[in-house]
């Protein structure tokens, strides 16, 4: 049977090798989906890996397996004892920044057991059916891997896997039907085996390339209308953190450490905006050492019957009105609930569930806080997809230098508010801005000093565990955005001018390839706002410009594979009934234009033949009679049958100039035999099977046509079995001169 048909035979079966390399090559690929996702353990993936390789090393050069079936069944009970201890302390460790620690523990231990079984059934594989069981144990491995990640990695991982389990199939059919079968030693020979080879290749890949392609077409033809059991659950196990309602000074700067795309914003083109920045949170509250929201209650913000949450009222009158941007931002899984918009909001629209079923009209509402703050209610531990309208602030600077200091109560009550500190700081201030009167240009010479006179670094020195500001701002004199954005909230306050500190991100990198900015998290910022009577919240950036980053031929690498993520992300992840509703016009609308290109196309060509013939017709006036007369060539020859006879002998005459001549000679000279036989079988002269070509001469003994008829058949043996090549022309003759005395015979 082929279940016990053993994987190293004596005599190898075809395609043995092909096997070999097309199973081990689907465990890898198995093996590193599951690294590839980045949520297993180093150790975990090394075992794995070079366990794996040594186990192929060994089966290549025909070692025996090193477990037997019975110790390997042994192995795998003893894993089922030591499984909990795995998932309630092991894997629970390696979950503990999770948002869902004890579903991520389970996950992550069930996966240590999946490899745990797949190299134990390696190390003891020795029949077909292990081979089955392990093609399972990999399918399962890639399953694992789908629940754990959305990147573009799997994809053209999943590809990979796909044609090393055809191929890794096929081959094991083959042996199947070859193992026990005598086989002709011709077929073992090694260029047989290497042409084998190259045809299951050949075959796993066009099966391989047929099934993706029929995949794609169904997926965009039914779309999800579903998330699944686990599709609300993130497991990545590090979310970022840092724009919750209490952030300690240095923390922004851990995660500019990091380069991990944190959003995407899609804008179409770059935008010309000095002062753009994804505004994120706003802190009100400063303790000396971290800032915290204000206390106040959000407020919930519900959609209109359109869908869009409307969060400004019209401009006023009077007001300038900036640039509008439609935006659509992209944004990764989150350890915060803050949502990420450029300038002024407007409106936003979007799935804030992550559900992929889309907009869930009783959960379409965000909240938001007294400092404007904009946050997700259902939490952004899942990616997350919303589109918004906002406004560019313009900076009238007048009515900034005419504002008075007449501020509302609210403003004051909250944003004046500071705490114990060192009294050097509130003389730097009055320094600073002696010179100057209104609070607006006090403002501007704070962050001009800011700017000019302190030093940009992610590497604090010194001990400022007592007063960071004042280590900041009279020892170190360098820092990063956090320490600037709050020493300028600080001195404002202690000019008696409100403010806060408000964490973003900067614009990050455009990519014109997706028309997108590519946000990391080292693209992470502080800034200031300031408040001015009349004009409202008013932004100031005291932190040193960084280097403009120049582009390079990595850089441009990374922004294909950047718009390759963002496109898998946007029609892949993402897709929905929206996005198979606007693909359906996009198509209606692309099949359209090409119908009316190419019906204008033919109508232009045709006009510019028409045109052209007539200016033909009437430099050559005297061969207007001569194409009728070849018209009627034509079709007297297609009438009487004589345009196949034509072809013939120009094909004849083709072959009788190319590079085998005496083959094609041969050739000709049965052809012609064989129309001679058909002519004289309508005239009544059959020639038997029995008959030799010169008894069937020998029979037609009418006068004239018998000489010739002979005549014709020692010409055609002379070049169909003799040396010489043999007159080909002199046949032709003959079988004209044959046709003449058949037809004057029948008159």
């Amino acid at each position: 049977m082929a279940a016990s048909a053993t994987l190293p035979t004596a005599t190898p079966l075809p395609g043995e090798r092909f096997f070999r390399i097309s199973l081990f090559c689907l465990l890898f690929t198995a093996i590193l989906t599951l690294i590839s996702t980045g949520k297993i353990d180093i150790l975990t993936s090394a075992v794995a890996t070079l366990a794996l390789l040594y186990r192929a090393r060994r089966w290549w050069y025909g070692y025996e397996p090193e477990l037997q079936p019975g110790t390997a069944t042994w192995m795998v009970l003893f894993y089922l004892l030591f499984f909990p201890v795995d998932m309630f302390f092991i894997s629970r460790s390696l979950a503990a920044n999770s948002p869902n620690p004890p579903l991520y523990a389970a996950l992550i231990s069930s996966v240590h057991f999946l490899l745990f079984i797949l190299l134990v059934r390696l190390y003891s594989a020795k029949t077909d059916r292990d081979a089955h069981f392990l093609i399972m144990l990999a399918f399962a491995a890639v399953l694992a891997s789908a629940v754990l990640t959305v990147d573009t990695a799997f994809l053209f991982l999943f590809f990979f896997f796909l044609f090393f389990a055809i191929a890794t199939y096929s081959s094991l059919e083959l042996r199947r039907a070859a193992a026990g079968a005598r086989l002709p030693t011709s077929v073992l020979q090694p260029e047989k085996e290497s042409k084998l080879t190259r045809a299951l290749a050949i075959a796993a890949l066009g099966v391989s390339v047929g099934a993706i392609a029929c995949g794609t077409l169904l997926f965009f033809m039914f779309p999800r209308i579903s998330a699944g059991y686990l599709g609300k659950t993130s497991f990545n196990p590090t979310l970022l953190s840092g724009f919750s309602s209490e952030v300690e000074l240095g923390q922004i700067g851990q995660i500019k450490r990091s380069a991990a795309v944190v959003m995407r914003v899609e804008t179409g083109a770059p935008i010309n905006y000095r002062g753009l920045r994804w505004r994120g949170n706003a802190l009100a509250i400063f303790d000396g050492r971290r800032w915290t929201s204000a206390t106040h209650e959000p407020m919930k913000v519900e959609a209109n019957p359109e869908g869009w949450i409307p969060l400004r009222e019209r401009p006023k009158p009077s007001e300038l009105r900036g640039e509008i941007l439609q935006f659509t931002v992209l944004q990764e899984p989150m350890a915060t609930d803050t949502l990420f918009v450029p300038g002024n909001v407007l409106a936003l629209r979007g799935n804030f569930t992550g559900e992929a079923e889309g907009v869930n009209r009783h959960h379409n509402y965000i909240f938001r806080d007294a400092t404007d703050s904009l946050l997700n209610p259902f939490h952004n531990y899942v990616a997350i997809r919303y589109t918004g309208l906002s406004q560019l602030p313009v900076l009238d600077r007048a009515r900034l230098e005419s504002a008075g200091t007449n501020y509302p109560d609210e403003i004051s009550e909250t944003f004046l508010q500071l705490p114990e500190i060192d009294s050097r700081i509130q003389a730097m201030a009055k320094s600073v801005t002696d010179r100057v009167t209104t609070p607006y240009d006090k403002a501007a010479a704070l962050e001009t000093f800011l700017q000019t006179r302190y030093a940009y670094t992610l590497d604090l020195t010194g001990n400022a565990s007592k007063d960071p500001l004042a280590h900041f701002l009279f020892e170190t004199r360098a820092g990063h955005c956090e320490y600037f954005a709050s020493a300028m909230t600080v001195m404002l306050r202690t000019l008696g001018i409100p403010a806060r500190e408000v964490n973003g991100f900067l614009p990050g990198e455009y990519n014109d390839l997706g028309g997108d900015y590519i946000v990391r998290a080292s693209d992470a910022h502080s800034w200031v706002e300031a408040y001015f009577p009349g004009s409202d919240w008013v932004v100031f950036d005291p932190t040193p410009a960084a280097p403009v980053a120049t582009t390079s031929f990595l850089n441009r690498l990374s922004q294909f594979a950047d718009w390759a993520e963002l496109t898998w992300n946007d029609w892949v992840i993402g897709y929905d009934f929206a996005h198979q509703n606007a693909l359906a016009q996009s198509v209606q609308m692309k099949s359209r234009n090409w119908r009316e290109l190419a019906a204008n196309w033919f109508a232009g060509m045709q006009q510019h033949l028409k045109d052209r013939l007539t200016i033909w017709q009437l430099r050559h006036s005297a061969l207007g009679l001569v194409l009728p007369v070849l018209l009627l060539a034509l079709l007297a020859t297609l009438r009487y049958g004589r345009l196949g006879s034509l072809l013939e002998r120009l094909k004849m005459r083709l072959q009788l100039r190319g590079a085998d001549a005496s083959a094609a000679r041969t050739f000709m000279a049965s052809r012609l035999y064989q129309e001679m036989l058909e002519l004289m079988r309508r005239h009544g002269y059959r020639r038997s099977v029995a008959q030799t070509a010169f008894e069937f001469a020998a029979v037609v003994n009418k006068p004239g046509l018998g000489e010739t008829v002979k005549e014709f058949t020692q010409v055609y043996a002379a070049a169909r079995f003799g040396t010489a090549s043999g007159d080909l022309s002199r046949l032709q003759q003959l079988l004209a001169a044959i046709r003449v005395e058949l037809r004057a015979r029948t008159r």
